[in-house]
Protein backbone atom coordinates (compact mmCIF):
# COMPACT_ATOMS: atom_id res chain seq x y z
CA UNK A 1 0.00 0.00 0.00
CA UNK A 2 2.87 2.27 0.58
CA UNK A 3 4.36 2.25 -2.81
CA UNK A 4 0.63 2.72 -4.16
CA UNK A 5 0.40 6.03 -2.21
CA UNK A 6 4.16 7.61 -2.88
CA UNK A 7 3.63 6.46 -6.63
CA UNK A 8 0.55 8.52 -6.79
CA UNK A 9 1.76 11.59 -4.92
CA UNK A 10 4.91 11.25 -7.48
CA UNK A 11 1.78 11.52 -10.27
CA UNK A 12 0.28 14.47 -8.20
CA UNK A 13 3.82 16.59 -7.47
CA UNK A 14 3.97 15.88 -11.89
CA UNK A 15 1.05 17.42 -12.46
CA UNK A 16 1.24 20.72 -10.29
CA UNK A 17 4.31 20.93 -11.91
CA UNK A 18 2.59 20.48 -15.54
CA UNK A 19 0.11 22.82 -14.61
CA UNK A 20 1.98 25.44 -12.99
CA UNK A 21 0.61 25.26 -9.25
CA UNK A 22 4.55 24.20 -8.67
CA UNK A 23 7.10 25.70 -10.89
CA UNK A 24 10.88 24.84 -9.50
CA UNK A 25 11.04 21.23 -11.04
CA UNK A 26 12.46 19.77 -8.29
CA UNK A 27 12.61 16.06 -7.83
CA UNK A 28 13.15 14.78 -4.75
CA UNK A 29 14.45 10.93 -4.29
CA UNK A 30 12.16 8.57 -2.74
CA UNK A 31 9.09 10.46 -0.91
CA UNK A 32 9.30 10.07 2.55
CA UNK A 33 6.01 8.43 3.98
CA UNK A 34 6.12 7.28 7.79
CA UNK A 35 3.18 5.41 9.83
CA UNK A 36 2.13 8.35 12.34
CA UNK A 37 2.53 7.25 15.84
CA UNK A 38 -1.15 8.74 16.83
CA UNK A 39 -3.53 6.33 14.76
CA UNK A 40 -5.88 8.92 14.67
CA UNK A 41 -3.47 10.99 11.87
CA UNK A 42 -4.67 8.31 9.22
CA UNK A 43 -2.29 5.57 8.12
CA UNK A 44 0.78 7.64 6.45
CA UNK A 45 1.93 11.17 6.37
CA UNK A 46 4.69 12.68 4.16
CA UNK A 47 7.18 15.62 5.32
CA UNK A 48 7.34 16.02 1.28
CA UNK A 49 5.84 19.74 1.50
CA UNK A 50 8.48 20.67 3.94
CA UNK A 51 11.46 19.61 1.59
CA UNK A 52 9.88 21.42 -1.33
CA UNK A 53 9.74 24.62 0.14
CA UNK A 54 13.13 25.67 -0.08
CA UNK A 55 13.02 25.14 -3.79
CA UNK A 56 9.71 26.09 -4.56
CA UNK A 57 10.32 29.06 -2.07
CA UNK A 58 6.78 29.12 -0.74
CA UNK A 59 5.88 28.23 2.89
CA UNK A 60 5.13 24.58 3.14
CA UNK A 61 1.42 24.75 3.86
CA UNK A 62 0.70 26.40 0.55
CA UNK A 63 2.74 23.52 -1.57
CA UNK A 64 0.44 21.26 0.48
CA UNK A 65 -2.48 22.34 -0.29
CA UNK A 66 -1.39 22.49 -4.02
CA UNK A 67 -0.41 18.27 -3.43
CA UNK A 68 -3.83 18.13 -2.04
CA UNK A 69 -5.65 19.53 -4.67
CA UNK A 70 -3.92 17.47 -6.98
CA UNK A 71 -4.75 13.85 -5.25
CA UNK A 72 -8.91 15.00 -4.98
CA UNK A 73 -10.62 11.97 -6.31
CA UNK A 74 -7.93 9.64 -6.12
CA UNK A 75 -9.90 5.62 -4.94
CA UNK A 76 -7.03 5.42 -2.43
CA UNK A 77 -7.37 8.00 -0.09
CA UNK A 78 -10.35 8.05 1.94
CA UNK A 79 -9.21 11.55 3.67
CA UNK A 80 -6.22 13.97 3.32
CA UNK A 81 -5.43 16.37 5.80
CA UNK A 82 -2.62 18.97 6.35
CA UNK A 83 -1.09 19.29 9.61
CA UNK A 84 0.76 21.31 11.68
CA UNK A 85 3.59 23.52 9.36
CA UNK A 86 2.70 21.37 6.51
CA UNK A 87 2.62 17.38 7.16
CA UNK A 88 0.20 16.12 5.29
CA UNK A 89 -1.58 12.84 6.56
CA UNK A 90 -3.28 10.12 4.51
CA UNK A 91 -6.49 7.75 5.66
CA UNK A 92 -6.63 4.88 2.96
CA UNK A 93 -9.35 3.57 1.78
CA UNK A 94 -10.95 0.25 3.59
CA UNK A 95 -12.02 -1.26 0.02
CA UNK A 96 -7.96 -0.61 -0.72
CA UNK A 97 -6.74 -2.53 2.37
CA UNK A 98 -8.40 -5.62 2.20
CA UNK A 99 -6.72 -6.13 -1.37
CA UNK A 100 -4.12 -7.15 0.80
CA UNK A 101 -5.53 -10.34 1.76
CA UNK A 102 -6.29 -10.99 -1.80
CA UNK A 103 -2.24 -10.66 -2.43
CA UNK A 104 -1.19 -12.84 0.67
CA UNK A 105 -3.27 -15.57 0.04
CA UNK A 106 -1.89 -15.28 -4.09
CA UNK A 107 1.72 -14.82 -2.93
CA UNK A 108 1.17 -17.45 0.07
CA UNK A 109 4.81 -18.79 1.07
CA UNK A 110 6.84 -16.01 -0.99
CA UNK A 111 4.55 -13.36 0.72
CA UNK A 112 7.01 -10.84 2.10
CA UNK A 113 9.98 -11.63 -0.80
CA UNK A 114 11.38 -9.01 -2.73
CA UNK A 115 13.73 -8.12 -5.54
CA UNK A 116 14.97 -5.11 -3.45
CA UNK A 117 18.80 -6.25 -3.60
CA UNK A 118 18.79 -7.32 -7.10
CA UNK A 119 21.26 -10.14 -6.59
CA UNK A 120 23.65 -8.36 -5.06
CA UNK A 121 26.10 -10.83 -3.61
CA UNK A 122 26.63 -11.09 -0.14
CA UNK A 123 28.94 -13.49 2.19
CA UNK A 124 28.00 -13.81 5.64
CA UNK A 125 30.75 -15.23 7.89
CA UNK A 126 29.74 -16.68 11.06
CA UNK A 127 30.42 -18.46 14.19
CA UNK A 128 33.62 -19.72 13.05
CA UNK A 129 34.68 -20.53 16.28
CA UNK A 130 38.16 -22.28 16.94
CA UNK A 131 38.25 -26.02 16.09
CA UNK A 132 39.55 -26.34 19.69
CA UNK A 133 36.49 -27.41 21.64
CA UNK A 134 32.74 -27.55 21.53
CA UNK A 135 30.13 -24.86 20.67
CA UNK A 136 29.40 -22.45 23.62
CA UNK A 137 25.93 -20.61 24.42
CA UNK A 138 27.90 -17.54 22.94
CA UNK A 139 28.39 -18.84 19.66
CA UNK A 140 24.87 -19.97 19.58
CA UNK A 141 23.39 -16.43 19.35
CA UNK A 142 26.01 -15.26 16.58
CA UNK A 143 25.15 -18.55 15.08
CA UNK A 144 21.40 -17.69 14.71
CA UNK A 145 22.10 -14.16 14.34
CA UNK A 146 24.50 -15.16 11.03
CA UNK A 147 21.91 -17.27 10.12
CA UNK A 148 19.27 -14.71 10.21
CA UNK A 149 20.64 -12.14 8.54
CA UNK A 150 21.64 -14.39 5.89
CA UNK A 151 17.82 -15.66 5.67
CA UNK A 152 16.55 -12.27 5.96
CA UNK A 153 18.80 -10.95 3.20
CA UNK A 154 17.89 -13.87 0.63
CA UNK A 155 14.09 -12.77 1.51
CA UNK A 156 14.90 -9.68 -0.23
CA UNK A 157 16.57 -10.63 -3.38
CA UNK A 158 20.27 -10.79 -2.46
CA UNK A 159 22.59 -13.89 -3.55
CA UNK A 160 23.98 -14.47 -0.52
CA UNK A 161 26.64 -17.00 0.28
CA UNK A 162 26.99 -18.56 4.63
CA UNK A 163 30.38 -19.04 5.47
CA UNK A 164 32.68 -20.74 8.31
CA UNK A 165 36.21 -19.64 8.16
CA UNK A 166 37.98 -22.67 10.35
CA UNK A 167 40.50 -20.99 12.44
CA UNK A 168 42.42 -24.25 12.17
CA UNK A 169 46.63 -22.41 12.04
CA UNK A 170 48.30 -21.16 15.00
CA UNK A 171 48.96 -21.55 18.91
CA UNK A 172 45.81 -22.77 19.57
CA UNK A 173 46.17 -25.73 17.46
CA UNK A 174 49.31 -26.42 18.63
CA UNK A 175 47.48 -26.10 22.12
CA UNK A 176 45.24 -28.22 21.54
CA UNK A 177 47.69 -30.75 20.12
CA UNK A 178 49.97 -30.63 22.79
CA UNK A 179 47.03 -31.21 25.11
CA UNK A 180 45.78 -34.46 23.81
CA UNK A 181 49.12 -35.76 23.36
CA UNK A 182 49.63 -35.45 27.04
CA UNK A 183 46.44 -37.27 27.44
CA UNK A 184 47.37 -39.76 25.73
CA UNK A 185 50.50 -40.01 27.78
CA UNK A 186 48.23 -40.43 30.75
CA UNK A 187 45.88 -43.00 29.70
CA UNK A 188 49.48 -44.83 28.51
CA UNK A 189 50.37 -44.92 32.82
CA UNK A 190 52.77 -41.95 32.67
CA UNK A 191 52.62 -39.29 35.11
CA UNK A 192 52.30 -35.84 33.62
CA UNK A 193 52.34 -32.52 34.55
CA UNK A 194 49.64 -30.69 32.88
CA UNK A 195 50.50 -27.06 31.86
CA UNK A 196 47.83 -24.42 33.04
CA UNK A 197 47.85 -23.12 29.34
CA UNK A 198 46.51 -26.82 27.99
CA UNK A 199 43.07 -27.33 27.58
CA UNK A 200 41.72 -28.52 30.66
CA UNK A 201 37.89 -29.69 30.21
CA UNK A 202 37.32 -33.86 29.91
CA UNK A 203 36.57 -33.49 26.01
CA UNK A 204 40.37 -33.51 25.73
CA UNK A 205 40.95 -36.61 27.38
CA UNK A 206 38.01 -38.30 25.49
CA UNK A 207 39.81 -37.35 22.19
CA UNK A 208 43.25 -38.59 23.88
CA UNK A 209 41.05 -42.49 23.80
CA UNK A 210 39.79 -42.05 20.78
CA UNK A 211 42.78 -41.32 19.18
CA UNK A 212 44.18 -44.47 21.17
CA UNK A 213 41.54 -46.52 20.01
CA UNK A 214 41.51 -45.66 16.16
CA UNK A 215 45.88 -44.87 15.69
CA UNK A 216 48.85 -46.36 17.06
CA UNK A 217 50.37 -45.01 20.33
CA UNK A 218 53.01 -42.59 18.80
CA UNK A 219 55.51 -44.63 20.23
CA UNK A 220 58.94 -43.47 18.99
CA UNK A 221 57.34 -40.40 16.68
CA UNK A 222 59.27 -37.20 17.38
CA UNK A 223 57.23 -34.61 19.97
CA UNK A 224 56.36 -32.08 16.95
CA UNK A 225 55.49 -34.74 15.00
CA UNK A 226 53.36 -36.21 17.66
CA UNK A 227 51.63 -32.69 18.63
CA UNK A 228 50.88 -31.94 14.82
CA UNK A 229 49.05 -35.56 14.30
CA UNK A 230 47.18 -35.31 17.33
CA UNK A 231 46.01 -31.61 16.42
CA UNK A 232 44.72 -32.31 13.16
CA UNK A 233 42.87 -35.55 14.78
CA UNK A 234 41.66 -32.97 17.48
CA UNK A 235 40.19 -30.34 14.59
CA UNK A 236 38.83 -33.35 12.50
CA UNK A 237 36.91 -34.74 15.22
CA UNK A 238 35.75 -30.92 16.77
CA UNK A 239 34.42 -30.18 13.70
CA UNK A 240 31.84 -33.32 13.13
CA UNK A 241 30.83 -31.76 16.92
CA UNK A 242 30.84 -28.77 15.56
CA UNK A 243 28.93 -29.42 12.45
CA UNK A 244 26.36 -32.11 14.19
CA UNK A 245 25.42 -29.14 16.99
CA UNK A 246 24.74 -26.70 14.34
CA UNK A 247 22.49 -28.60 12.39
CA UNK A 248 20.55 -29.48 15.32
CA UNK A 249 20.13 -25.80 15.68
CA UNK A 250 19.00 -25.44 11.98
CA UNK A 251 22.01 -23.85 10.37
CA UNK A 252 23.49 -25.68 7.85
CA UNK A 253 26.95 -23.82 5.28
CA UNK A 254 27.52 -23.15 2.33
CA UNK A 255 31.29 -23.73 2.59
CA UNK A 256 33.75 -24.35 4.83
CA UNK A 257 37.02 -22.38 4.59
CA UNK A 258 40.37 -23.69 6.28
CA UNK A 259 42.79 -20.62 7.42
CA UNK A 260 45.25 -23.33 7.31
CA UNK A 261 44.40 -23.51 3.23
CA UNK A 262 45.72 -20.09 3.11
CA UNK A 263 48.98 -20.75 3.90
CA UNK A 264 49.02 -24.44 2.00
CA UNK A 265 48.04 -22.15 -1.00
CA UNK A 266 50.55 -19.29 -0.41
CA UNK A 267 47.47 -17.07 -0.55
CA UNK A 268 49.08 -15.27 1.96
CA UNK A 269 52.36 -14.13 1.01
CA UNK A 270 50.11 -13.82 -2.56
CA UNK A 271 47.93 -11.23 -0.83
CA UNK A 272 50.53 -9.41 1.31
CA UNK A 273 52.30 -8.87 -2.26
CA UNK A 274 49.21 -7.27 -3.63
CA UNK A 275 49.22 -4.39 -0.93
CA UNK A 276 53.03 -4.32 -0.95
CA UNK A 277 52.65 -3.43 -5.03
CA UNK A 278 50.04 -0.60 -3.96
CA UNK A 279 52.52 0.89 -1.38
CA UNK A 280 50.08 -0.28 1.08
CA UNK A 281 52.88 -1.97 3.31
CA UNK A 282 56.65 -1.15 3.99
CA UNK A 283 58.97 -2.68 6.44
CA UNK A 284 60.46 -1.28 9.73
CA UNK A 285 62.69 -3.10 12.43
CA UNK A 286 63.06 -5.82 10.23
CA UNK A 287 58.96 -6.50 9.85
CA UNK A 288 56.31 -6.05 7.30
CA UNK A 289 53.98 -3.44 8.76
CA UNK A 290 50.32 -2.33 6.82
CA UNK A 291 49.80 1.57 6.29
CA UNK A 292 46.67 1.27 8.43
CA UNK A 293 46.83 5.16 9.73
CA UNK A 294 46.23 5.86 6.48
CA UNK A 295 42.96 5.23 6.68
CA UNK A 296 41.90 5.89 9.95
CA UNK A 297 43.61 3.59 12.13
CA UNK A 298 45.25 4.64 15.21
CA UNK A 299 48.59 3.02 14.67
CA UNK A 300 49.94 1.13 11.80
CA UNK A 301 49.76 -2.84 12.46
CA UNK A 302 52.42 -5.59 11.57
CA UNK A 303 51.88 -8.03 9.28
CA UNK A 304 55.00 -10.33 9.79
CA UNK A 305 56.93 -9.95 12.73
CA UNK A 306 60.88 -9.12 13.04
CA UNK A 307 61.64 -13.02 13.36
CA UNK A 308 59.55 -14.26 10.23
CA UNK A 309 56.32 -15.44 11.69
CA UNK A 310 53.31 -14.14 10.24
CA UNK A 311 50.52 -12.10 12.61
CA UNK A 312 47.24 -13.48 12.88
CA UNK A 313 46.27 -10.16 11.34
CA UNK A 314 48.13 -11.17 8.11
CA UNK A 315 46.00 -14.11 7.58
CA UNK A 316 42.45 -12.33 8.22
CA UNK A 317 43.98 -9.82 5.62
CA UNK A 318 44.79 -12.25 3.21
CA UNK A 319 41.12 -13.91 3.92
CA UNK A 320 39.28 -10.85 3.48
CA UNK A 321 40.98 -10.18 0.33
CA UNK A 322 40.20 -13.26 -1.36
CA UNK A 323 36.48 -12.99 -0.14
CA UNK A 324 36.51 -9.79 -2.55
CA UNK A 325 38.72 -12.01 -5.03
CA UNK A 326 35.69 -14.69 -5.23
CA UNK A 327 33.70 -11.84 -6.30
CA UNK A 328 31.86 -10.96 -3.23
CA UNK A 329 30.04 -7.25 -3.69
CA UNK A 330 29.83 -7.15 -0.19
CA UNK A 331 31.20 -9.21 2.97
CA UNK A 332 29.20 -9.26 6.47
CA UNK A 333 31.03 -10.54 9.64
CA UNK A 334 29.30 -12.13 12.45
CA UNK A 335 32.36 -11.21 15.49
CA UNK A 336 32.35 -11.59 19.60
CA UNK A 337 32.23 -7.90 21.00
CA UNK A 338 35.75 -8.21 21.96
CA UNK A 339 36.62 -8.29 18.59
CA UNK A 340 35.82 -4.61 17.91
CA UNK A 341 39.21 -3.06 17.80
CA UNK A 342 39.63 -5.33 14.81
CA UNK A 343 36.61 -3.52 12.40
CA UNK A 344 38.98 -0.52 12.03
CA UNK A 345 42.13 -2.15 10.68
CA UNK A 346 39.77 -4.39 8.66
CA UNK A 347 38.15 -1.43 6.95
CA UNK A 348 41.87 1.00 6.57
CA UNK A 349 43.13 -2.23 4.81
CA UNK A 350 40.11 -2.44 2.49
CA UNK A 351 39.80 1.36 2.10
CA UNK A 352 43.79 0.95 0.76
CA UNK A 353 42.87 -1.39 -2.20
CA UNK A 354 39.50 0.60 -2.67
CA UNK A 355 36.49 -0.55 -1.23
CA UNK A 356 33.89 1.51 -0.10
CA UNK A 357 33.51 1.57 4.09
CA UNK A 358 29.72 -0.71 3.55
CA UNK A 359 31.85 -3.10 1.37
CA UNK A 360 32.67 -4.74 5.25
CA UNK A 361 29.87 -5.37 7.64
CA UNK A 362 31.06 -6.46 11.16
CA UNK A 363 27.67 -7.20 13.42
CA UNK A 364 29.09 -7.75 17.55
CA UNK A 365 27.50 -9.87 19.26
CA UNK A 366 26.96 -9.39 22.95
CA UNK A 367 27.22 -12.06 25.65
CA UNK A 368 24.12 -13.90 26.57
CA UNK A 369 23.18 -14.03 30.30
CA UNK A 370 21.67 -17.07 31.18
CA UNK A 371 19.38 -17.20 34.22
CA UNK A 372 17.02 -19.82 35.71
CA UNK A 373 13.46 -18.33 36.85
CA UNK A 374 15.58 -14.84 36.98
CA UNK A 375 18.49 -15.51 38.84
CA UNK A 376 22.22 -16.40 37.19
CA UNK A 377 22.78 -19.93 36.46
CA UNK A 378 25.45 -22.45 35.77
CA UNK A 379 24.25 -25.80 34.26
CA UNK A 380 25.52 -29.15 36.05
CA UNK A 381 26.56 -30.50 32.92
CA UNK A 382 29.03 -28.71 31.69
CA UNK A 383 32.01 -28.66 29.45
CA UNK A 384 35.41 -27.20 30.91
CA UNK A 385 34.31 -23.58 32.01
CA UNK A 386 31.65 -22.63 29.61
CA UNK A 387 28.35 -24.13 29.01
CA UNK A 388 27.59 -25.76 25.45
CA UNK A 389 24.86 -24.80 23.06
CA UNK A 390 23.95 -28.58 22.94
CA UNK A 391 22.77 -28.60 26.63
CA UNK A 392 20.81 -25.38 26.08
CA UNK A 393 19.05 -26.60 22.69
CA UNK A 394 18.39 -29.90 24.58
CA UNK A 395 16.86 -28.21 27.43
CA UNK A 396 14.30 -25.88 25.66
CA UNK A 397 14.41 -26.82 22.49
CA UNK A 398 15.39 -25.34 18.86
CA UNK A 399 12.57 -23.13 18.39
CA UNK A 400 12.72 -21.74 22.06
CA UNK A 401 16.51 -20.84 21.64
CA UNK A 402 16.72 -19.56 17.73
CA UNK A 403 14.05 -17.14 18.79
CA UNK A 404 15.11 -15.89 22.61
CA UNK A 405 19.04 -15.30 21.05
CA UNK A 406 17.29 -13.30 18.43
CA UNK A 407 14.76 -11.27 20.68
CA UNK A 408 17.52 -8.39 21.10
CA UNK A 409 19.63 -6.49 18.92
CA UNK A 410 22.71 -8.34 18.73
CA UNK A 411 25.01 -5.40 19.63
CA UNK A 412 22.46 -5.85 23.61
CA UNK A 413 23.39 -8.47 26.31
CA UNK A 414 20.70 -10.50 26.40
CA UNK A 415 18.72 -12.50 29.33
CA UNK A 416 18.36 -15.55 28.62
CA UNK A 417 15.33 -17.46 31.19
CA UNK A 418 15.67 -21.21 30.61
CA UNK A 419 12.37 -22.10 33.00
CA UNK A 420 10.36 -18.97 30.99
CA UNK A 421 11.76 -20.35 27.53
CA UNK A 422 9.98 -23.94 28.10
CA UNK A 423 6.84 -22.39 29.83
CA UNK A 424 3.60 -23.04 27.32
CA UNK A 425 1.83 -19.80 28.56
CA UNK A 426 1.37 -16.82 26.80
CA UNK A 427 4.82 -15.44 29.46
CA UNK A 428 6.60 -17.04 26.51
CA UNK A 429 7.16 -15.30 23.84
CA UNK A 430 8.13 -18.07 21.13
CA UNK A 431 4.94 -19.99 22.44
CA UNK A 432 2.69 -17.20 22.29
CA UNK A 433 3.66 -16.30 18.74
CA UNK A 434 3.51 -20.28 17.40
CA UNK A 435 -0.05 -20.53 19.54
CA UNK A 436 -1.35 -18.40 17.21
CA UNK A 437 -0.67 -20.54 14.05
CA UNK A 438 -1.94 -23.47 15.79
CA UNK A 439 -5.25 -21.69 16.97
CA UNK A 440 -5.95 -20.63 13.12
CA UNK A 441 -4.69 -24.06 12.34
CA UNK A 442 -7.86 -25.49 15.09
CA UNK A 443 -10.24 -23.27 13.72
CA UNK A 444 -9.72 -24.44 10.33
CA UNK A 445 -10.50 -27.83 11.49
CA UNK A 446 -13.57 -26.56 13.31
CA UNK A 447 -15.04 -24.63 9.93
CA UNK A 448 -14.46 -28.67 8.16
CA UNK A 449 -16.32 -30.20 10.31
CA UNK A 450 -19.11 -27.54 9.78
CA UNK A 451 -18.74 -28.00 6.56
CA UNK A 452 -17.58 -24.34 6.29
CA UNK A 453 -14.66 -24.47 3.15
CA UNK A 454 -11.83 -21.96 3.20
CA UNK A 455 -13.10 -19.71 0.39
CA UNK A 456 -11.14 -18.39 -2.73
CA UNK A 457 -9.55 -15.22 -3.78
CA UNK A 458 -12.20 -13.02 -4.93
CA UNK A 459 -14.82 -15.27 -3.55
CA UNK A 460 -14.90 -12.64 -0.56
CA UNK A 461 -17.23 -9.84 0.67
CA UNK A 462 -15.07 -7.27 2.15
CA UNK A 463 -18.23 -5.46 3.77
CA UNK A 464 -18.29 -8.12 6.18
CA UNK A 465 -15.23 -7.41 7.62
CA UNK A 466 -16.40 -3.83 9.35
CA UNK A 467 -14.94 -4.34 12.77
CA UNK A 468 -11.74 -1.65 13.66
CA UNK A 469 -9.22 -5.21 14.96
CA UNK A 470 -9.93 -6.80 11.66
CA UNK A 471 -8.73 -3.84 9.48
CA UNK A 472 -5.90 -3.16 12.05
CA UNK A 473 -4.83 -6.79 11.11
CA UNK A 474 -5.25 -6.24 7.32
CA UNK A 475 -2.77 -3.05 8.44
CA UNK A 476 -0.36 -5.24 10.04
CA UNK A 477 -0.30 -7.79 7.39
CA UNK A 478 0.31 -5.24 4.82
CA UNK A 479 3.98 -4.47 6.78
CA UNK A 480 5.43 -7.62 6.57
CA UNK A 481 6.92 -7.25 3.84
CA UNK A 482 8.49 -3.71 4.30
CA UNK A 483 9.48 -5.09 7.86
CA UNK A 484 11.87 -8.09 5.92
CA UNK A 485 13.30 -5.26 3.31
CA UNK A 486 14.55 -3.19 6.28
CA UNK A 487 15.56 -6.24 8.79
CA UNK A 488 17.44 -6.62 5.23
CA UNK A 489 19.21 -3.82 4.42
CA UNK A 490 19.59 -2.72 8.31
CA UNK A 491 21.12 -6.74 9.20
CA UNK A 492 18.49 -6.59 11.97
CA UNK A 493 16.60 -9.96 12.20
CA UNK A 494 14.79 -9.09 15.29
CA UNK A 495 12.60 -6.71 13.56
CA UNK A 496 10.92 -9.90 12.30
CA UNK A 497 10.85 -10.93 15.76
CA UNK A 498 9.25 -7.77 16.92
CA UNK A 499 6.90 -8.08 14.13
CA UNK A 500 5.61 -11.55 14.80
CA UNK A 501 4.71 -10.09 18.33
CA UNK A 502 2.90 -7.88 17.37
CA UNK A 503 0.50 -9.64 14.72
CA UNK A 504 0.48 -12.70 17.22
CA UNK A 505 -0.78 -9.96 20.02
CA UNK A 506 -3.35 -8.43 17.51
CA UNK A 507 -4.58 -11.93 16.41
CA UNK A 508 -4.98 -13.14 20.13
CA UNK A 509 -6.72 -10.00 20.87
CA UNK A 510 -9.16 -10.04 17.38
CA UNK A 511 -9.44 -13.96 18.61
CA UNK A 512 -10.20 -13.35 21.87
CA UNK A 513 -13.17 -10.74 21.24
CA UNK A 514 -14.84 -11.88 18.15
CA UNK A 515 -16.06 -15.50 16.87
CA UNK A 516 -14.28 -16.22 13.55
CA UNK A 517 -17.72 -19.31 12.63
CA UNK A 518 -20.75 -17.11 13.43
CA UNK A 519 -24.54 -17.73 12.33
CA UNK A 520 -23.65 -15.72 9.23
CA UNK A 521 -22.43 -17.42 6.19
CA UNK A 522 -20.56 -14.70 4.54
CA UNK A 523 -19.56 -13.24 7.67
CA UNK A 524 -17.93 -16.72 8.60
CA UNK A 525 -16.12 -16.98 4.81
CA UNK A 526 -14.46 -13.60 5.19
CA UNK A 527 -13.02 -13.71 8.68
CA UNK A 528 -11.82 -17.26 7.82
CA UNK A 529 -10.13 -15.70 4.73
CA UNK A 530 -8.52 -12.99 7.29
CA UNK A 531 -6.87 -15.00 9.82
CA UNK A 532 -5.91 -17.60 7.37
CA UNK A 533 -3.99 -14.58 5.89
CA UNK A 534 -2.31 -14.26 9.26
CA UNK A 535 -1.55 -17.67 8.95
CA UNK A 536 0.14 -17.52 6.08
CA UNK A 537 2.24 -14.59 7.17
CA UNK A 538 3.00 -16.25 10.82
CA UNK A 539 4.40 -19.13 9.18
CA UNK A 540 6.07 -17.07 6.37
CA UNK A 541 7.78 -15.08 9.03
CA UNK A 542 8.45 -18.36 11.32
CA UNK A 543 9.93 -20.05 8.20
CA UNK A 544 12.13 -16.93 7.73
CA UNK A 545 14.25 -17.18 10.97
CA UNK A 546 14.55 -20.97 10.94
CA UNK A 547 11.44 -21.64 13.63
CA UNK A 548 8.27 -24.42 12.84
CA UNK A 549 4.65 -23.09 12.54
CA UNK A 550 2.80 -26.41 14.40
CA UNK A 551 -0.46 -27.18 13.45
CA UNK A 552 -1.49 -27.78 17.00
CA UNK A 553 0.08 -27.35 20.54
Amino acid sequence: MKEQLRQAIQTALKQCYSDGTLDSGERPGEIQLEIPKNADHGDFSTNLAMMLAKPERKPPRKIAEALVAALEGNPLCDKIEIAGPGFINFRLAATCWYEVLDRVVEQGSTYGRSDVGHGTKIQVEFVSANPTGPLHIGHGRGAVVGDAVAAVLQAAGFEVQREYYINDAGNQIQTLGRSILLRLRELQGEKIDFPEDGYQAPYVTELAAQYRAEHDELIGVAEEEAIERCARFGIKEILKWIEADLKDFGIEFDNWYSEKSLYDRDMVDQELKKLADKGLSFEQDDALWLRTTEFGDDKDRVLIKSDGSYTYFASDVAYHMEKFDRGFDRVIDVWGADHHGYIPRMKAMLSGLGHAPEDLEVLLIQMVNLLRDGKPYIMGKRSGNFITLKDVVGEVGRDACRFFFLMRRCDSQLDFDLELAKQQSSDNPVYYVQYAHARVCSINRNAAEAGIVLPEKGKIDYSCLELADELALVKQLARYPETVVNAALNYEPHRVIFYLQDLAAQFHSYYNRHRVLVDDTATSLARLYLVNSVRIVLANALSLLGLSAPDRM
